[in-house]
């Protein structure tokens, strides 16, 4: 019976002024959602998309990559997508709208859905309106180039938080590629430099807990955003023969290690691996889901 995979992922918390918006004169802005009544700092899936590909073409082929002296965002394609031999383009999926290179390449697919499905990071914390002034030196004395007539004071926007984000893949959408799902899920226990702060921030975006599921059903069952501000994960109080079924789920990492000893008893009962490292959970997870 083929299985998916479902996972929420929850990062160690730290200061961020990550994945900016338009800036309004000299204050850079953090781009935000409303969850409930209050304003929450968020990370989109293509900063982090983007990283797991840097991750990737460490040791997969990748046919996509960026290039950093554009005058504007640009990245350069290798050749026509490729599923059957980028691990990119299997797992991230593509689409050509040119349809030049479309004719030239007359029966090779055109557009692919992702096989990694993934959600915006969203944080625990709701913004508190924190900020930092910075100030950039001007250009003088015989510097070859000059930005500005004068020293610029640089207003931003921070927050001190943990990010949630949800993932998903189908085992039968992974199975031709084992090697390449691997080390996807490996990139995502390792996940970091994610794009922010035009790439001077650093913010780990690997799992501090991660609750996954692997089950037959087409959806995740719970709440994929379930983690609180705490830490804590109420969905979990779920896991019984009535409701969820305990040995479809893996829970690890700092959620792990701050459980009492009841409710890890609890919960080991009811079928749940339990794992204080989320790295391991990962890849003891990828063994199963690839089995």
């Amino acid at each position: 019976m083929s299985r998916n995979l479902f996972a929420t992922v929850m990062t160690y918390a730290a200061p961020s002024s990550n994945y900016r918006g338009e800036s309004e004169e000299n204050r850079t802005i953090m781009q935000k959602i409303t969850r409930g009544s209050k304003e929450h700092t968020i990370i989109s899936p293509e900063s982090m998309r983007n990283a797991l590909r840097e991750i990737l073409a460490l040791n997969t082929p990748c046919n996509r990559s960026r290039l950093h002296n554009e005058d504007q965002l640009a990245v350069e394609f290798k050749e026509f997508p490729n599923p059957d031999k980028y691990a990119d383009d299997f797992l991230f999926g593509y689409m050509v709208a040119d349809p030049k290179a479309v004719k030239e390449n007359k029966g090779k697919p055109a557009k692919r859905d992702s096989v990694f499905r993934m959600n915006m990071a969203v944080s625990l914390t709701p913004y508190r309106f924190n900020a930092t002034f910075h100030q950039s030196p001007k250009n003088a004395g015989n510097s070859p180039f000059q930005n500005s007539a004068n020293s610029a004071l640089l207003h931003r926007e921070v927050s001190h938080t943990a990010y949630q984000y949800p993932f998903a893949l189908a085992q039968a959408d992974c199975e031709t590629k084992p090697d390449w799902t691997r080390a996807l899920l490996k990139g995502i226990a390792e996940l970091s430099n994610v794009a922010g702060g035009h790439a001077r921030s650093y913010y780990e975006m690997s799992p501090a807990s991660i609750v996954a599921r692997l089950t037959p059903s087409l959806v995740a069952g719970y709440d994929t955003y379930g983690f609180d501000e705490k830490g804590g994960f109420a969905e979990l109080k779920r896991i019984n023969q009535n409701d969820l079924p305990g040995d479809e789920f893996w829970i690890g990492g700092e959620i792990v290690r701050k459980m009492g000893e009841e409710e890890r008893a609890a919960l080991a009962s009811q079928g749940v691996k339990l794992y204080e490292n989320p790295q391991r959970l990962v890849a003891d997870l990828t063994d199963a889901f690839l089995k």
